[in-house]
């Protein structure tokens, strides 16, 4: 992989995978994609950079229609409460999207239709047939992801109809050795139905090009979108059978809507397109779309990978004139406790039920932080989530901060003058080079060690303030004394500006502690003349207890179903 260059000038869009409506998050969807988007995202604010931050989620396709009939309840009364319990968790989370909306809404059906029509125009979309499984009890055809058997590839007995998560091969239904409907375990049959699919095998000379052109991607989101190209890229059906989803807006097909892989990321410009909007400015999303001076980040699991490098790209592609992605950052899988985390078996951190154990979010957000699954596969575990805050958090980073800001207070009122620190240097200049370092790990997106870095900085404050022995030189030599505290002083400031995309909400009281409340990316090199502590310092982090673990392990691992929305 290519070290990835920050934008010096221009903008950047962040997109962040639409989850379904009916999927309320667990951590392993939060640190797959939405968490690491908001620390990038968060991080480009701020270098300066335009930044605009897209989400939503995705609404339409049978999944919510057959969660609908369950129920008895219309998919839009589905949606309506499911929509604000999953914008409710990313607010908890401080996940800071620009511009959250849904699939369902009719800025994105109009502009799903316009997309379509030019891919149509440009000769893009032919007619077919497919043999689509149908479930007799309900009278309807089934998403492919409602369908399950074995996987005729590597033999994985619980592979869906669209995907094997276990080999990460693209399937159709009628693939799968002994299918079954996941809704009520019946046999489906299968029926002829005529439908319009997307000709990538044209984009694919075009496509195979454009990625070994990518760099800056990670070695195995290269790997597994080459893997695809290899195989030959075939047309992929683009519509269904549905009711509830964007109509299809030509004749023939105006009884089906569009398949929502299809219809799914054309979110993001739609989403981008109300965000224009709502900021009384609708053609301004035509910036980071249209204009070529955008870098585009799309953070996504590693299910997600084949549709953000292939087909989405391959989408644009057919289109033509709109800006391709700069980099899919592509994840792994984040497990429990030694296994796959299963809402069904009620096994894994449930992001609904986090808000009510009582813990900052912040907390929350660094321990997830450690278990972005960058490069390869993590796992939650409650002794290390323990470890890490208690070891790392409260006695390291807040640790450094806490000490600094009280003695400053309790020795010199809150005031402390700068000067020439020169038994602080050294530790001044080991500092700043660290800093540079998280700059440079976060313009690739190497979160996990950008953090860590973080963490070195609060290690050798500590160490110098431990070395300095301030509680014995300020009987000594007072003014030596205040050299030292500024010195450690300005690298909290520095750890609390670095903090901002990691610990929003901690990184702001500390900046207020200092008397800085606000701080840019620039603000790191510059040197104040001096430091008033405004306020009483209060611990910045506290330790997680025996008592608190156990009340989180309680609750937090409490999965409701989609019916409990709906009191059932």
């Amino acid at each position: 992989m290519a070290p990835r260059s920050r934008p010096k000038s221009g903008r950047v869009l962040v997109l962040c995978a639409l989850p379904y409506t009916n999927a309320v998050p667990h951590v392993g969807n939060l640190v797959g994609s939405h968490l690491p988007a908001d620390i990038f995202a968060r991080y480009c604010r701020l270098r300066g950079l335009e930044t605009v931050f897209i989400g939503g989620t995705d609404e339409n396709g049978t999944p919510t229609e057959v969660a609908a009939l369950e129920l008895g309840i219309t998919p839009r009364q589905l949606t309506d409460v499911l929509f604000e319990v999953q914008k409710g968790i990313y607010s908890w989370f401080e996940i800071s999207y620009d511009n959250f909306s849904r699939t369902s809404r009719e800025i994105h059906h109009r502009t799903t239709q316009e997309f379509f029509l030019k891919i149509h125009k440009n000769g893009y979309v032919s007619e077919g047939v497919l043999r689509l499984p149908y479930c007799e009890k309900d009278r309807i055809f089934l998403p492919d992801r409602y369908v399950q058997g074995t996987c005729p590839v590597c033999g994985y007995k619980f592979a869906r109809g669209d995907q094997c998560e276990n080999c990460s091969t693209l399937l159709d239904p009628i693939q799968l050795i002994d299918p079954k409907c996941k809704v009520d375990g019946s046999v489906p049959v299968f029926k002829d139905s005529k439908q319009l699919f997307l000709e990538l095998g044209k984009v694919q000379g075009e496509l195979q090009r454009w990625i070994r052109s990518k760099k800056e991607w990670k070695s195995q989101v290269t790997s597994l979108a080459l893997g695809w190209i290899k195989e030959g890229l075939k047309k992929r059906s683009i519509t269904r059978d549905l009711r509830w989803g964007v109509p299809v807006p030509i004749e023939g097909y105006r009884d089906k809507v569009f398949y929502v892989w299809f219809d799914a990321p054309i979110g993001y410009i739609s989403s981008t397109k109300e965000w224009a909007e709502g900021k009384g400015k609708p053609n301004e999303w035509k910036k980071f779309w249209l204009e070529g001076d955008v870098k585009i980040y799309n953070f996504l699991g590693k299910d997600n990978i084949p549709f953000h490098t292939i087909f989405w790209p391959g989408m644009l592609m057919a289109h033509g004139g709109i800006d391709l992605p700069y980099d899919v950052v592509g994840m792994q899988f984040c497990n429990y406790e030694g296994d796959k985390i299963s809402k069904s078996r009620g096994w894994g951190v449930f992001c609904e039920s986090v808000p009510e154990v009582g813990l900052d979010p912040d907390v929350w957000r660094y321990y997830l932080i450690q278990l972005i699954p960058e490069t390869r596969d993590t796992e939650f575990k409650w002794d290390e989530f323990q470890s890490k805050v208690n070891n790392e958090l409260v006695a390291n980073i807040g640790n450094f901060v806490h000490r600094t800001t009280t003695f400053a207070w309790n020795y010199f009122g809150g005031e402390v003058k700068g000067g020439n620190p020169s038994d602080g240097a050294d530790f001044m200049h080991r500092a700043l080079e660290n800093c540079d370092e998280v700059g440079r790990l976060m313009d690739q997106v190497d979160i996990r060690d950008a953090m860590s870095k973080i963490l070195a900085i609060a290690d050798l404050g500590n160490g110098f303030f431990q070395r300095s022995q301030p509680w014995k030189l300020i009987k000594e030599d007072k003014e030596a004394c205040e050299q030292v505290i500024y010195s450690c002083l300005e690298v909290s400031r520095k750890l609390a500006i670095l903090l901002q995309p990691f610990l929003p909400g901690s990184s702001r009281k500390i900046l207020a502690t200092l008397g800085t409340p606000e701080a840019g990316w620039e603000d790191i090199r510059k040197i104040p003349r001096g430091f008033k502590v405004a306020s009483k310092p209060e611990i910045p982090f506290k330790r997680l207890e025996d008592e608190h673990l156990e009340k989180a392990r309680k609750l937090a691992t409490r999965s409701r179903s989609v019916k409990e929305y709906f009191g059932g």
